[in-house]
């Protein structure tokens, strides 16, 4: 059984990444039950998928001190995760935080990521900006998901993804998510690490 927590806000991915994992799992012969707790995800407000791969699961929800690896495309989000995660699970995470319209600044990125670094044993901060650079705001999830493929913390392969992309999109957008599914990839594998201790 693998549990992948998902977590993000309104607009970042969060349900799709859960679909292609899914859709990829299931194409695997893997069973695989989720669900999603959406909110006030289309005012930018919090947006956590569940996704569960294994065989005869008995609930989509993973439970606290469950998750074998949590997917974070917003820091604020990632330190609300944190009791989700086993104590040998991996964190990927994206080093954003996503202010809603008019909020003030209450934490810093840096604030986060030391909480963050602080709390777990393993998590991985991916540079935001070099992603939006390279793959836009919209392709930062399939980066993140091609992370945790490099890492090895998903049973599942590039290729299986990108069959996924394939069955998903059409041909253009199914190349640009490749493109940042890969470069996702190679920000694990370019650091030469699977996790920060």
């Amino acid at each position: 059984m693998t549990d992948c927590l998902i977590v993000g806000v309104g607009g970042q991915g969060t349900v799709l990444t859960s679909r292609l994992i899914g859709i990829a799992a299931l194409k695997r012969g893997f069973d695989v039950r989720g669900s999603e707790t959406i909110g006030m995800a289309q005012r930018g407000g919090s947006v956590a998928s569940h996704v569960r791969i294994g065989r005869d699961i008995s609930s989509p929800l993973i439970p606290r001190l469950g998750a074998d690896v949590i997917l974070a495309f917003e820091l604020c989000e990632a330190a609300r995760a944190v009791p989700y995660l086993k104590p040998d699970g991996l964190m990927i995470a994206c080093d954003v935080i996503v202010r809603p319209a008019g909020s003030s600044e209450m934490f810093g990125i840096d604030a986060v990521s030391r909480y963050l670094r602080s709390s777990l044993a393993h998590i991985r901060l991916l540079d935001g900006e070099k992603i939006r650079e390279r793959c836009g705001a919209r392709g930062m999830n399939v980066a993140i998901l091609g992370a945790a493929l490099s890492s090895g913390s998903l049973p599942l392969s590039m290729e299986d993804i990108e069959e996924a992309l394939d069955d998903r999109f059409d041909v253009a957008r199914a190349e640009a998510n490749k493109a940042a599914l890969r470069f996702g990839a190679r920000m694990i594998a370019d650091a030469g690490l699977k996790s920060e201790d």
